[in-house]
């Protein structure tokens, strides 16, 4: 039976372990490939790792990190940055890694959602939606690490991108990105109804609480995180974390009707 997932997302920047806030003030928090080997300890339900300036820099994925990070990582992996074509797509799947993860490039180009879940498999294509809020009210697609504007609605884009063939999408509320103070079930809610793909939410978990707050609204959804499994208490410490499996069992169990 399908579960919930709580998922760590990592985000690099020159090949550094990076954090942000409403993505920006990038702070350098460590090495991402010894943050993999801690999950791996910890037995996470799989990792997403995103090359925040891969695609504002116009630049090829880094396949050698994306090597490394991959012979290291004995979860499931989810890689972003970078990735404009079908080919790029299949040398990244050939260095072990089970998910690609697009984003602005779904914009200008949606087509290439179906054109790699041809090639892999629509259960290995990831669309990663960046959102802001509108300031008269509701919500606005960005693209370029979020400092481009689209005008798109994140749902109507969403329903396209179901259509197109891909297998999960994941909502990253711009606003809330490191700010530790809770998910916006209210964005989240808006793309239950939209779509019915698997949905990962991300931006603003503070606590594990959020997490078992968003399960028990959304039952089978991804809950992923930055902060919280990056940084300790009330000074953010480094720290690298990740409930344990009772807890985790406990969490889901306690929060989500089977």
């Amino acid at each position: 039976m399908l579960r919930p997932r709580i998922i760590p997302c990592l985000l690099v920047k020159d090949r550094g372990l990076v954090k942000t806030v409403k993505f920006k003030d990038s702070k350098y928090v460590g090495d991402p490939i010894n943050a993999v080997r801690i999950f791996n300890e910890k037995e996470v339900d799989e990792l997403t790792v995103l090359d925040i300036d891969a695609s504002v820099n116009n630049r090829e994925p880094d396949y050698t990190m994306i090597e490394h990070l991959a012979a290291e990582c004995r979860m499931p992996l989810c890689y972003g940055g970078g990735i404009k074509t079908v080919e790029q797509a299949q040398r990244i799947f050939g260095l072990g890694v089970e998910k690609i993860a697009i984003s602005s490039v779904v914009i200008h180009d949606p087509s290439l959602v179906t054109k790699i879940a041809d090639r892999v498999g629509s259960q290995s294509v990831v669309v990663i939606i960046d959102v802001k809020k509108k300031l008269l009210g509701g919500y606005e697609v960005y693209i370029n690490n979020g400092s481009k504007a689209t005008g798109k609605s994140p749902f109507e884009l969403a329903q396209a991108i179901q259509e197109y063939g891909a297998g999960e999408i994941v909502i990253n509320s711009i606003d809330n990105d490191g700010m530790m103070k809770g998910y916006d079930t209210v964005l989240a809610r808006k793309m239950r109804e939209a779509v019915t793909l698997p949905l990962t939410i991300l931006g603003g978990a503070g606590c594990l609480e959020d997490i078992g707050g968003l399960i028990n609204k959304f039952g089978i959804i991804g809950a992923s995180a930055g902060s919280l499994f990056v940084f300790k208490g009330i000074y953010k410490a480094v720290l690298i974390n990740y409930p344990g499996s009772e807890e985790k069992d406990h969490l889901i169990k306690s929060n989500f009707n089977y």
